[in-house]
């Protein structure tokens, strides 16, 4: 019996396999850090690669952050599964090959798919920010565990090792945020950031799993054929990514920016941002304006003092400097100030649209809302607010304080005019003259027909005043436009905005407003 019982216990015991030699606490370290900083390189990335093909907006930067988070959860997971029934030694360097190879492709496979997939609808949303991240983040996820698993080899230490080395992962990508942010986008394009990265990971993959075959035969699997293919594949995602349709002729540090001839007028530029017309310049006559909303804005420009007097001017927003150099065309003196946050757009519309700016046209690079707070009291004769991030008004320029600091800025009788996109219902145009209602005496809304009936979307002007508006001059003068447009004001205008929310910088839900009902 005592045999038998001898043998029960024998046979019951579980082999348990030696551990797998640990890699050094520095290696283990650097692909800890390298694999998760790569995966919020190519999430701050991603939003500029798809960028051009369904805008920046809220929804865009919620999916890319969703995809990234799902990336990381599946890819831990699995990286977890794999870790306890493979060798991790015989895991890592494929990873980081197949995550560099991963990574390359999605240059061209991004830029492809967005030309047929161009708009905002949710659907093509998701489809593209899954393509631009999902599968090498979740790769690079994977890596994390598999490192793990190898430096757990004495069980008395395993919340000192996961703890350090989870610490290091999320240092990997706190300091690839910030450097890509403050430092690559800005220095670098795209395709060389995404290219670079590719590189990166894939030699990084090469010499572990050199370093790996001479310290115990492991490292990456399989015969010279498969290496070689993955090689090649590695070549052909780089060689996709430089025939690729580019979609900019610059990035900036915010844009996607490209300028087009127009075919129809010789001197006719547009400026595309991202994926929207932004401006249109005619480099030869500065008093063109082409767009019906850019009409408005020069229609009460010029009702806002007599013919020929100068102003004092300040643009929230430049884009292609449109309203700025008609302004000075048509106001000789007339002092423009031009707050732009992209710099880099500022230099193309020096190099493309031919603005020059001197004493009477002023860029001052920054945020608007920033730098209006360093403006005088009473120091502007009109306020130009035209500031936008994709179709987008920036929520912060939106609120009732910001409204607020343009009032404080205004002369007596200054004017401020707003352009605003909106679609059906019209939520947010509605909240916006409630908020601007909220700090000026007198408001009033050009628009078309069919976007006042909730027809279509449209471009929506606000003009707004603490003395009288000249309205009566205005709706004249809309009568003399190529298209038709409307002046609500008075009892139309309440009736109009109705019990529409007032925005404030507490509560300014603006992309939520646009979202149609």
């Amino acid at each position: 019996m005592s045999s038998s019982s001898s043998d029960l216990v024998v046979g019951s015991a579980p082999a348990v396999p030696a551990p797998a030699a640990g890699l050094p606490n520095g290696l283990a370290a650097f692909l800890v850090f390298l694999s998760s900083g790569a995966v919020l390189v190519l999430e701050t990335v991603s939003l500029r690669l798809v960028g051009p093909y369904v805008g920046v907006t809220l929804q865009v930067t919620s999916s890319v952050i969703g995809m990234a988070l799902a990336a990381i959860a599946y890819g831990a997971w699995m990286g977890g599964f794999l870790a306890d029934r493979r060798d991790p030694r015989t895991l890592l360097a494929p990873a980081l090959v197949l995550a560099g190879i991963a990574t390359a492709v999605t240059l061209p496979v991004v830029r492809w798919t967005g030309e047929v997939l161009r708009g905002g609808a949710a659907g093509a949303v998701l489809m593209l920010t899954a393509l631009a991240v999902l599968v090498p983040a979740a790769l690079l996820a994977g890596i994390t565990p598999l490192v793990v698993k190898l430096q757990l080899a004495d069980l008395r230490r395993t919340g000192q090792v996961v703890g350090r080395l989870s610490g290091i992962g999320t240092l990997g990508g706190i300091t690839a945020t910030l450097v890509t942010g403050f430092v690559l986008v800005a220095a670098l394009s795209s395709t060389v950031i995404v290219l670079g990265l590719a590189a990166l990971l894939g030699l990084t993959g090469l010499g572990l799993g050199a370093y790996l075959r001479r310290r115990a035969g492991t490292g990456l699997p399989g015969p010279a054929r498969a290496k070689a293919a993955l090689a090649v594949l590695g070549l052909a995602g780089a060689g996709l990514a430089t025939v690729a349709p580019n979609p900019c002729d610059v990035e900036t540090a915010y844009h996607c920016a490209r300028v087009v001839a127009d075919p129809q007028r010789a001197g006719g530029r547009v400026l595309y941002l991202n994926s929207a017309q932004h401006s249109y310049v005619d480099l030869t006559d500065p008093t063109h304006l082409e767009y019906a909303y850019t009409r408005w804005i020069g229609l009460v420009a010029d009702l806002a003092a007599p013919d020929g007097q100068r102003l004092d001017a300040l643009h929230l927003g430049g884009g292609g400097f449109t309203v700025p150099r008609y302004l000075a065309a048509t106001r000789p003196g007339t002092d423009n100030l031009v707050f732009e946050i992209d710099g880099g757009l500022v230099d193309l519309d020096r190099r493309k649209l031919g603005v020059r700016t001197g004493p009477d046209l002023r860029a001052r690079v920054g945020d608007a809302r920033v730098l209006l707070g360093g403006e005088p009291t009473d120091s502007r004769d009109l306020v130009v607010g035209d500031a936008f991030g994709h179709l987008v008004v920036p929520w912060h320029l939106a609120t009732r304080e910001m409204a607020g600091e343009i009032r404080r800025v205004l002369r007596p009788g200054g004017v401020y005019v707003q352009n605003v996109i909106d679609t059906p219902p019209g939520r947010f145009v509605r909240s916006e003259l409630a908020t601007v209602a909220a700090e000026f005496h007198h408001v009033a809304l050009i628009a078309p027909p069919w976007a006042i009936a909730g027809e279509a979307g449209a471009n929506f002007l606000l003009v707004a005043s603490d003395a009288p508006l000249p309205l009566s001059r205005i709706i004249v003068r809309l009568r003399g436009l190529p298209e038709p447009a409307v002046l609500l004001h008075g009892d139309e205008l309440t009736s109009y905005v109705g019990d529409a929310l007032v925005l404030t910088d507490d509560y300014a839900p603006v992309d939520q407003l646009l979202a149609t009902a």
